[in-house]
């Protein structure tokens, strides 16, 4: 379902908190190197939101806040996490979002109890295709895509919704753009390599994403991150036998036309979308 408001253009302002939201100590829905993120409500509506806490150690993070704000101000799609509102604090700015309360992908593919069937995987894959087509569209990169920033909209539901903008960028095809973070198992060599990334970027993650759903394996992961970073670097993968022998022809040619290490040989979100297997 989409938000439960309408898509905001939100701008940052200095206001208190406690008047308007009382926010969760207790109920944290997630967390990472900025801070975390807490369960609120809005007083004046009873909106149920989910707060994102940052704190402002120096001036590059009011920065990346403000990039993260206007990324997200671009994205009105449902299968992408909407921004409601953005207030800065002396010493914090927390961002308010679409409450979302299926959790993570990523617990469903490790969830024993919860055997996801090659179906499943479609149609998650198709629902993150989608987002992804969007966001390119209005020329934003993701450049964190993993299944941990893929929530469930329902703890049994099939819809997602991408989130974690951070990370995100705004593209300019005319412009350079090199980025040097993220996760060793989901970047691509040329983020390893610290050379130009661009929409084809992302389209990798979605190949390790798809890999992922369908085996419960990571396509990459070595003992180390060293080792890791040297198997994405060399491209070096293959689909583990035992775990793929009951896995579509067409779902392994799906994997197999986006984690390519030729930028441009990797299939674009629309022709993902395209492709035999989402739409069979």
């Amino acid at each position: 379902p989409p938000a439960p408001f309408a898509h905001r253009i939100v701008t940052l302002r200095s206001a208190s908190v406690t008047s308007q939201f009382n926010l969760s100590s207790k109920e944290i829905l997630g967390g990472g190197k900025f801070g975390e993120v807490h369960a609120c409500t809005e007083k004046q509506t009873g909106l149920k939101l989910a707060a994102k806490v940052i704190r402002k150690q120096g001036a590059k993070d009011k920065e990346m806040v403000l990039l993260e704000i206007d990324v997200m101000n671009q994205l009105n799609h449902h299968n992408l996490i909407q921004l409601y509102d953005a207030i800065e604090t002396p010493r914090e700015i927390i961002l308010f979002m679409e409450f979302v309360e299926g959790g993570e992908l990523f617990e469903r593919i490790i969830d024993d109890d919860y055997q996801l069937t090659e179906v499943d995987c479609m149609v998650f894959v198709r629902q993150i295709c989608e987002g992804i087509r969007f966001m390119h569209h209005m020329r934003v990169l993701h450049l964190d895509l993993k299944p941990e920033n893929i929530l469930c909209v329902t703890a049994t539901g099939h819809m997602v919704k991408i989130i974690d903008f951070g990370l995100a960028r705004r593209f300019n095809p005319q412009e350079k753009l090199k980025v040097n973070f993220g996760t060793p198992e989901f970047l691509s060599p040329e983020v390893v390599n610290y050379e130009q990334v661009s929409y084809s970027t992302d389209m990798w993650s979605m190949g390790v994403i798809t890999y992922m759903l369908l085996s419960g394996l990571s396509p990459f992961l070595g003992d180390d991150d060293t080792e890791t970073l040297n198997n994405v670097l060399a491209a070096k993968w293959y689909f583990d036998e035992e775990t793929f022998e009951s896995v579509s022809e067409e779902a392994k040619d799906f994997v197999s036309n986006l984690i390519i290490k030729e930028k441009s040989a990797r299939m674009s979100a629309g022709q993902c979308l395209q492709h035999p297997w989402l739409n069979n």
